[in-house]
């Protein structure tokens, strides 16, 4: 009996990957146009998480994650994604899904849409610098 391992014939086969679907639909996350965002603010004691921005004109909207917030930023964009992915299955134009939003400001696990803090942005880089910046 030999102490030698028998080898898996699977290890020497080919693998394939086959997409079966191109997912959900989703907005752009990228634009070099107008933009409208707003802030994203800790529900425990009010810090900036992030900023939520959309564009129509490219059909982009994307969660901005502000880096001085850490890991909590990270994790709370999961719900705002989450919510801009249905509103684009929905089929609604970026800017009506940054208007529900606010309108329902307690969306994620650690934080809530700062009311009255929609703002214009010549495009989103200004607001992904915004983000990493301060």
């Amino acid at each position: 009996m030999s102490s030698e391992r028998p080898i898996n014939r699977r290890f020497d086969e080919d693998v394939h990957f086959n997409s079966v679907s191109p997912g959900p639909p989703r907005y752009r996350t990228r634009t070099d146009k107008p933009v409208r965002y707003f802030t994203v603010a800790d529900k425990e004691g009010g810090a900036a998480l992030g900023y939520v921005w959309a564009g129509d004109e490219d059909d982009a909207a994307a969660w901005e994650p502000r880096q001085a917030a850490g890991p909590r930023a990270l994790m709370e964009g999961l719900g705002w994604f989450n919510r801009l992915e249905k509103a684009k299955g929905r089929g609604i134009r970026p800017s009506q899904a940054i208007e529900e939003m606010l309108a329902e400001p307690a969306t994620g696990k650690f934080g809530r849409a700062l009311p009255d803090s929609l703002t214009d942005a010549p495009n989103a880089a200004v607001v992904e610098a915004l983000a990493k910046g301060d």
